[in-house]
C-alpha cells in the first residue's frame, strides 16, 4: 500500500496541525527579525530557519490538501507590521532562534516517535536534522559572542558510590542537607535561562501591548518568570553555588507593536506548555525535597496562569479549533 491509502492517524495529524500552526508563529518572529538585523552571522541563521520552516509549512499543506484536510490559519501577514521599528537587539534575535531550536528540537524527535506513516516520518526526520543543525550554529555563535551562559561546573568524583538504603541517611539524601547533585545543578541552570530570555521577551510584549486585557496578563507572566529566578537563584546561593543572571539582551525603546495582541498571547500561552513540560523533566531529576516543592507550586502557578491566557484567547475568538472528530450523539 502506498502512502495515499493509508490514512493518517490521529498522533499524524496532531503532529502536522500544531507543527503548521509553531511554524506561522515563529515566522512572524523571524521576519521581524530580519527587517532589522546588522550582524550577518545571525542574519544568516534567522533567515535558514525562515526558509526552513517556510518549507516544512509548504509540505505540510500540500499533504492536507492531498488528504482533503482543511488547512488551519495559523497566522499570516496580518500578524505581523513589518515597518514597526527594532523592538530588540541582535543579540536577543540569536537567543531567540537559540531557544527555539532547544524547543523544535525537542518537539520534532517526540514527533518521530509517533508517526508511522512514510511521509510524514521522513518530513519530521528532515526537519529534526534540519533543526539540530540550526541549532548547533546558534550555539557557536553565541559562544564566540560571549552571550552563552555555560551550566555550573563541579569538582569531579573520585570514585564511584551507592545511595545507603538506611533511613535515617536516605532522609538526608532526600533533605535539604545534601548538596546539589550534578543532574539537580543542570535542570537549575537551564529553569533559571529559560525564564531569563523570557523576561526579555515579556518586556518587549509589554512595552508595545495596548491592549489592557493581554498587558496585564504578559505582566502576570514576567512576574512569576522573575519569581522563578529568584526562587532558584536562592537555592543555588543556600548551596554554595553561585547564582546565574542572565546577559545583558535588551529590549529598545520602542513603542510600536511588529506583532498582533494574537500572536503575543498565544506565543506566551504556547511557551506555558513547554514551561510545564521542562519543570515536570526537573521533577524527575531532583531527589531533594525542597526543590521537589518549588517544582510542584510552580507547575501550579503556571497551570492556572495558562489557563487564564486560554481563556483570554477563547474569549477574543483567537484559538483555533484543533482537529476533532464529530459527536457520535450528534451524527
Amino acid at each position: 500500500m502506498g502512502d495515499k491509502d493509508i490514512r493518517l492517524t490521529t498522533a499524524e495529524i496532531s503532529a502536522l496541525w500544531t507543527t503548521y500552526i509553531k511554524c506561522s508563529a515563529l515566522n512572524c518572529f523571524y521576519t521581524h527579525f530580519l527587517t532589522y538585523l546588522k550582524d550577518e552571522g545571525i542574519k544568516f541563521i534567522i533567515e535558514e530557519s525562515l526558509q526552513t520552516n517556510v518549507e516544512i509549512m509548504s509540505k505540510i499543506k500540500s499533504l492536507f490538501m492531498s488528504e482533503g484536510f482543511p488547512v488551519p490559519k495559523g497566522f499570516t501577514d496580518r500578524d505581523i507590521d513589518t515597518t514597526a521599528p527594532p523592538l530588540y537587539t541582535d543579540l536577543f534575535a540569536l537567543s531567540f532562534v537559540y531557544r527555539g531550536g532547544q524547543v523544535t528540537s525537542g518537539h520534532y524527535t517526540t514527533i518521530v516517535g509517533a508517526v508511522a506513516r512514510k511521509d510524514v516520518y521522513d518530513l519530521f526526520e528532515k526537519a529534526l536534522t534540519k533543526s539540530l543543525s540550526l541549532y548547533k550554529q546558534s550555539l557557536q555563535l553565541m559562544l564566540e559572542k560571549g552571550i552563552y551562559d555555560r551550566p555550573p561546573k563541579m569538582n569531579y568524583p573520585h570514585s564511584i558510590e551507592y545511595i545507603s538504603e538506611q533511613p535515617t541517611l536516605l532522609e538526608s539524601w532526600l533533605g535539604e542537607t545534601r548538596p546539589l547533585n550534578a543532574l539537580e545543578l543542570s535542570e537549575l541552570f537551564f529553569v533559571i535561562e529559560r525564564n531569563c530570555i523570557g523576561i526579555i521577551l515579556l518586556k518587549g510584549f509589554i512595552q508595545v501591548s495596548k491592549d489592557i486585557e493581554v498587558k496585564n496578563y504578559l505582566k502576570k507572566g514576567k512576574k512569576l518568570s522573575e519569581k522563578q529566578i529568584t526562587t532558584f537563584n536562592n537555592v543555588l546561593v543556600k548551596d554554595d553555588s553561585f547564582p546565574t543572571y542572565p546577559v545583558s539582551m535588551e529590549v529598545t525603546d520602542s513603542n510600536v507593536a511588529p506583532f498582533s495582541e494574537k500572536l503575543m498571547l498565544f506565543f506566551i500561552s504556547s511557551s506555558n506548555s513547554v514551561g510545564l513540560s521542562t519543570l515536570c523533566h526537573a521533577i524527575t531529576m531532583s531527589t531533594r525535597k525542597d526543590l521537589a516543592v518549588h517544582y510542584t507550586l510552580f507547575v501550579t502557578e503556571i497551570m492556572k496562569y495558562g489557563a487564564d491566557g486560554l481563556k483570554l484567547l477563547v474569549e477574543r475568538g483567537w484559538l483555533e479549533q484543533p482537529p476533532q472528530q464529530k459527536s457520535r450523539e450528534d451524527l
